[in-house]
């Protein structure tokens, strides 16, 4: 494939003047391949995992690379649910009558063609694949070399399903190599958007090589904090589920913030912890503080205040997602108003900061920016606006002389 960005471009506008209901279609279709595919889908990411352990990959990659039958049959279900959804493309979000006979309309539009590239999770191909198929996207998936194998075979059922119901398969194009990689990133006149999902270090790099806009994020460093008036089950159960739960996954809870009122029941927390082979550490330096684990490892530090420990997470904190334990319905209404992050929680868990558990059917991956998108990004974060005016033959110097008024008459139902 010479040019997959101008593939793909075309392929979008193409796929244009198809509705909707073919889309659904097409979702169906990859649900059906998913399960059809089990065991070559299987063998691949086996093989993946061998060539990883070889080359002695740490836990986290490893813990993210595998694709096992419940994380499979989690993304068929977020395939289903996409499918179930009323098309978003088109979508007026705003009716105005300007005048008698000229009326205007703000609907959604797809972004066009994006370029994600992501590191070893393999399951972001179907997350990201099965969106841009909802949201009438065409994509570029460029996934980490450690999970080759299974990125391909995911990238072909992607393809498959798009081709099966008529519609173009450059939609969905893997990419494969850095040097590919780097000649995308150049190509502002065919690629509308950039998601880099991985480290930040993966994010910085793609910001610094392209003029494209790019939607990524920092680091997933979550706090949990503990307020006085925190419910000690409450908090042992929170602090184990997001420190242990998935420790590999960006919203896991990085840092445990304990007011000084609560130190004495904290106790029952670590112990909760421990039992659940987790660790606790007090960080030696401040640059500690802002350490992404991906391991069942979390910083401990004792506060005296409410405003010290929102402090603290606007210091060091990655501005994904963090959460307050507490029954303190002023202390919590505070937390939620004053905490700038994607994901701002109140007695739950970090790790619920994800597009399936939020509804969105899945994600492309959580933005920790301010614009455009902020959080789990999943159809709506990949949809812009046109404006449709319609008149019968309208002209401004008529306004201009006076001759006619504009009503701006709101004719969008509410319901």
């Amino acid at each position: 494939m010479t040019d997959p960005a101008g593939n793909a471009r075309a392929a979008q506008r193409a796929a244009m003047r198809a509705g909707g209901d073919l889309r659904s279609a097409a979702l169906l279709a990859l649900d059906g391949l998913l399960d059809a595919r089990r065991d070559a889908i299987d063998a691949a990411n086996q093989a993946d995992l061998v060539a990883a352990k070889a080359a002695d990959l740490d836990g986290p990659l490893l813990d993210r690379l595998a694709l096992s039958p419940t994380k499979l049959d989690v993304l068929r279900g977020g395939v289903r649910d996409l499918a179930s959804r009323p098309d978003p493309v088109g979508a007026v979000r705003r009716h105005t009558r300007l005048d008698d006979g000229l009326e205007l309309r703000l609907v959604s539009s797809p972004l066009g063609v994006l370029l994600i590239v992501f590191e070893s999770r393999p399951d972001a191909v179907i997350q990201i694949g099965s969106l841009a198929m909802r949201s009438g996207n065409a994509v570029l998936l460029k996934g980490g070399s450690e999970a080759s194998a299974t990125n391909r075979v995911l990238v072909q059922c992607l393809r498959d399903a798009l081709q099966s119901v008529g519609l173009p398969s450059d939609l969905v194009i893997g990419v494969e190599g850095r040097a590919a990689v780097g000649e995308l990133l150049t190509r502002d006149d065919a690629i509308d958007l950039v998601i880099p999902r991985g480290s930040g270090k993966l994010v910085r790099t793609i910001t610094d090589s392209t003029r494209i806009p790019v939607l990524g994020h920092a680091e997933g460093v979550c706090h949990v904090y503990l307020d006085a008036g925190a419910d000690p089950h409450k908090a042992a159960r929170i602090v184990v589920d997001g420190v242990t739960d998935y420790p590999a996954a960006c919203n896991a809870t990085e840092t445990i913030l304990v007011h000084r009122d609560f130190v004495a029941q904290f106790q029952g927390v670590r112990e909760a912890l421990l039992t659940s082979d987790g660790a606790l550490v007090e960080p030696s330096t401040d640059a500690d503080w802002g350490t992404e684990y991906g391991t069942k490892t979390a910083n401990v530090r004792i506060v005296d205040s409410l405003d010290e420990a929102i402090d603290h997470i606007h210091t060091y904190g990655s501005g994904h997602t963090d959460a307050i334990v507490t029954e303190d319905e002023h202390a919590a209404r505070r937390f939620l108003a004053e905490v700038d992050s994607a994901s701002v929680v109140h007695n739950a868990s970090t790790r619920f900061a994800d597009g399936y558990r939020y509804g969105l059917g899945a994600e492309v991956g959580i933005a920790t920016g301010r614009l455009h998108a902020r959080g789990p990004v999943g159809v709506d974060g990949l949809l812009t606006t046109r404006w449709l005016l319609q008149g019968g033959g309208h002209i401004v110097s008529e306004y201009s002389r006076g001759e006619r008024s504009f009503s701006w008459a709101d004719l969008l139902d509410p319901s």
